[in-house]
């Protein structure tokens, strides 16, 4: 039988956004279903936060590429649960090329980086769809970039696959509406791990710069993220098919 406390899935949730988001979630009065492919420690770290919240959560570790193990991983969702009522699509990886070395971009590596972050939101997105469908206002929000609206300093393969996930989103919303809204966020340059593998030795000099020529005078955080998809779930019930830029204004300003 469903519980009557709501149920979302986040994929990527070990750290960063996803990790902000599951918690953020829990904090809303969501039981949490938690997938990660690699960093089980940072997982059952993200699901002891979102206990503490209150939620009852589930650990699933799936690779979002494998169409198989998604397909398992709702009805594991499903099996416990008894419902979905959120899925926040977050999974996601980059290439290790230059954006301007197109020599050195593998084709091994370009499909990898749509498999995970294009290929893998379709797969979790039709694999959850039954269940969506029989909440009571079911919402979608998918992790996009700031890169996939506009060119930015991101591997070729990243940049692009961003771009994807803002037409996917579009044409999700268009194909599952009215029942299930679907939106997306596209973060700008966030504080932490990402930004700083990207960075390297320059992240905090140029995290500062950036800083300085934001109108909200910082750089976003995985919570400011997360409080933003929350709202996208619990809140704006006539929106859908919207890319939410959380730059602190820095796009709109230069």
């Amino acid at each position: 039988m469903a519980s009557t406390r709501k149920a979302a899935l986040v994929t990527g949730a070990a750290n960063g956004i996803g990790a902000a988001a599951a918690i953020a979630l829990a904090k809303a009065g969501y039981d949490v279903a938690i997938n990660y492919s690699r960093s089980e420690d940072a997982a059952k770290a993200t699901a002891a936060e979102c206990e503490k919240a209150g939620a009852k959560t589930l650990l699933i570790k799936c690779d979002v590429s494998d169409d198989a193990g998604v397909r398992e991983m709702l009805k594991l969702v499903g099996e416990t649960f008894g419902r979905l009522d959120a899925l926040v699509n977050n999974a996601g990886i980059t290439a290790t090329a230059h954006p301007k070395d197109f020599e050195n971009t593998s084709l091994e590596e370009w499909d990898r980086v749509f498999a995970v972050n294009v290929r893998g939101i379709f797969s979790v997105t039709r694999a959850a769809l039954s269940l969506l469908k029989a909440a009571d206002k079911p919402a979608i929000v998918n992790t996009a970039s700031i890169v996939g609206l506009r060119p930015g300093p991101q591997p070729l393969a990243y940049a692009t696959s961003k771009a994807a996930v803002v037409s996917l989103t579009k044409t999700l919303a268009l194909n599952l509406g009215p029942k299930i809204r679907v939106n997306a966020v596209a973060p700008g340059w966030m504080e932490g791990d990402w930004m700083k593998r990207m960075l390297k030795d320059h992240y905090d000099e140029l995290m500062t710069r950036r800083a300085k020529a934001t109108p909200l005078k910082r750089c976003v955080t995985a919570e400011d993220v997360a409080e933003t998809m929350v709202n996208l779930i619990e809140h704006n019930h006539f929106v859908t098919g919207e890319i939410v830029v959380i730059d602190g204004g820095f796009a709109s300003s230069t």
